[in-house]
């Protein structure tokens, strides 16, 4: 029997990239084989979309799906600038980004901040283990205070919250999901790709090397015993209608249902738990996620999300034609253009 094939006539083992080369159980590959399923199932054009990193074992990961995209696997920190000029030159194309804790939280909070501010349309995915796996498990930014490794001691820094840092910043879709939980990964992948925005995903991705101590908030044991949905989300529709579909409403009693309207008319669907969270309310997503780090408490989800705001290319006056396919007269002012810049810059 042939292998079952999407919208596109393809099947999903031609959205995988390269065999990987992490260590067994790490978190990672979970997050990579939910991104093939999600491009798959979408029918994702590989041809339009770019994949770009960083450093370290997140950033090795653009190997390990999509293998029909094209890839660059930027300096350490400096990921979102490479997205930045990519998409300003190609703003027909979409960007699957992925980075880590360490990459993200410190050489990278800068440009991490501001490509949050310019509001560059992509999905940005931290892998997050609070660890430098790639250099042997020295602490990171997002390593818990009082944290103790064998070969580095103990953590005496606070931890800083990436998912917090991006709602402040401004984001306008953050989630927080655990590399273990693949419905819930796949779910918010499947938003994420639709926002015309910065969308950023933080998700816990255990080191199964350095970091899988059960006392350590990003190990697979705290994470499968802590996990606190916000939200149930599911990735079949009526959950999740992609934009191809005709959009539906499921047989759900009035009240228990949160339904957040993407730009193209999908929805994302969200079942309402105990704690009732709003992810349109920004106050009530850093109250979320300000307590989750006082208390300890592991609570993932779709965290913020609110009407998309303009990207860097409309503020930027972009022309609609994407830069990198205009040719030297449409790229090139005229003599006659520059010498009328010129004279209204010497009259002002």
């Amino acid at each position: 029997m042939p292998p079952r094939t999407n919208h596109l006539g393809l099947a999903r083992n031609e959205y995988k990239g390269r065999p990987t080369t992490l260590c067994p159980g790490c978190g990672h590959d979970s997050i990579s084989n939910q991104i093939i399923s999600m491009a798959y199932d979408l029918g994702l054009e590989q041809h339009k979309i770019i994949k770009v990193s960083g450093i370290g074992c997140s950033s090795k990961t653009p190997a390990y799906f999509l293998g029909g995209s094209h890839g660059f696997n930027a300096l350490h920190g400096r990921m979102p600038s490479v997205v930045t000029g990519a998409l300003l030159a190609n703003t027909d194309l979409a960007c699957i980004a992925v980075s880590g804790d360490g990459d993200t939280g410190s050489i990278g909070m800068g440009q991490f901040k501001h490509v949050i501010r310019r509001n560059v349309p992509f999905v940005y995915i931290i892998e997050n283990n609070g660890v430098y796996g790639l250099t042997k498990g020295q602490f990171s930014a997002t390593a818990d205070e009082g944290q103790f490794l064998k070969y580095y001691g103990t953590n005496h820094m606070p931890a800083i919250d990436l998912a917090l840092e991006a709602v402040i910043a401004g984001a306008t879709f953050v989630a927080r999901s655990f590399s273990g939980d693949a419905k819930q990964v796949q779910a918010l992948l499947r938003a994420a790709v639709r926002h015309p925005g910065t969308s950023v995903l933080d998700i816990i991705s255990p080191c199964v090397t350095f970091n899988n101590a059960e006392t350590s908030t990003k190990s697979y044991p705290y994470g499968r015993d802590h996990e606190i949905p916000l939200h149930e989300i599911q990735i079949l529709a009526p959950d999740y209608v992609d934009a191809r579909e005709e959009i539906t409403i499921g047989d759900y009693d009035e009240g228990d249902i949160i339904d957040v309207e993407m730009h193209d008319g999908s929805f994302i669907r969200l079942k309402k738990l105990d704690n009732d969270h709003d992810p349109r309310n920004r106050r009530q997503a850093m109250d979320v996620l300000e307590r989750s780090m006082r208390e300890q408490i592991f609570s993932t989800g779709l965290i913020y999300y609110e009407e998309p705001r303009p990207t860097l290319a409309d503020t930027e006056e972009l022309v609609e034609t994407p830069l990198a396919r205009l040719d030297a007269a449409g790229l090139r002012p005229s003599e006659a253009v520059l010498d009328s810049v010129m004279q209204n810059l010497m009259a002002g």
